[in-house]
């Protein structure tokens, strides 16, 4: 942001960060000093830029499986936590607002058509086949990209530099795609941006969509391998319909269904918004300064206890307090 001085980094979880640490930060929360972790999903605002991100990378098989992964982790359960779920990328398709920058670990599904891809597949020729067979990247991050829009997404993961232009239809606005590669000599690991904002303070705040989102849908949280059942969340009681009525009569039906629906909705979205805003007036808006709430690692002690049950406490965010007080 221009006439900045001191920032605070934002970060997604990719496929590498420690399961116990970022789990204890589902919603969010500092990771390090003047480092701050989106969550599993999660929008935050800088300033009045507004920042979104998904964490981990997409495997179809756990997908659709709720946060079931407790310590003490099983081999299986290291492979699984920092798999993209469908509650998460549910919540962010819920986003009206608009979003400036977007962070991802996975690049979305079709990125390449609007890149370069020959010379990508020069630098990497393995990557041909799943361009060709449209399996390079992510789905869902492919849907967020097209309901977001927004005007900067940047991705990680395939260790590569890439960038693409996105028009999201004829006249509409643009994205700019960029992944970067990994952080060694000699490669291109660092891209210097300039982002168009108000004057400053520049401070990480909650942001208040975000959260009206989350408090709506906290109730249907997955906490099993079962599925979120989303369509609790969405569904008033007045929504009923009979197979054995006309045809006519069903479309009347179907055609209330969805306006009932949106009202309900609507109305329970403009209700926990302002639950929401009232305790960011009075708790404030900004973050509780970071803390350590683990001890640091330290190679001379012995970890033959470190996956007992007693030694894994998950230590919530203040985000927490505010969407269950």
């Amino acid at each position: 942001m221009k006439g900045q001085s001191r920032s605070a980094g934002n970060m997604d979880g990719g496929w590498l960060i420690i399961p116990v640490a970022m789990f204890g930060r589902y919603y969010g929360g500092w990771a390090a000093p003047n480092i701050y972790f989106l969550g599993f999903a999660g929008v935050i605002k800088f300033g009045n830029i507004r920042i979104g991100g998904l964490s981990g990378i997409y495997n179809a098989r756990h997908y659709k499986l709720g946060h079931f992964e407790r310590p003490p982790y099983s081999e299986s359960d290291i492979r699984s936590i920092y798999h993209v779920r469908e509650y998460d990328v549910y919540k962010l398709l819920q986003i009206e607002e608009p979003i400036d920058i977007f962070l991802s670990h996975d690049w979305p599904i079709g990125i390449t058509d609007c890149g370069n891809w020959r010379e990508l597949v020069r630098k990497k020729p393995f990557f041909e086949k799943e361009i060709q067979e449209r399996a390079l990247g992510s789905k869902p991050a492919a849907e967020l990209l097209e309901k977001l829009k927004p005007l900067y997404w940047f991705s990680a993961h395939l260790h590569c530099k890439f960038a693409a232009l996105v028009q999201h239809g004829d006249g509409g606005p643009i994205t700019k795609f960029l992944a970067l590669d990994k952080c060694l000599p000699g490669r291109k690991f660092l891209q210097v941006i300039e982002i168009q904002s108000d004057p400053g303070p520049f401070e990480i705040e909650y942001d208040e969509e975000w959260l009206t989102i989350t408090r709506i849908f906290n109730s249907a949280f997955p906490a099993t391998s079962k599925p979120a059942d989303l369509g609790c969340v969405t569904q008033p009681s007045c929504l009923c319909s009979h197979w054995l009525l006309l045809f006519v009569v069903l479309l009347i039906l179907i055609f209330t269904t969805i306006s009932c629906r949106k009202r309900s909705v609507q109305v329970d979205k403009d209700d926990s918004r302002r639950w929401v805003r009232s305790r960011l007036e009075a708790s404030g808006a900004k973050p509780f300064a970071f803390a350590r709430t683990a001890p640091c690692y330290d190679p001379s002690q012995s970890n033959a206890n470190s996956h007992a049950p007693g030694n894994h406490l998950l230590f919530m965010d203040d985000l927490f307090t505010i969407l269950t007080s």
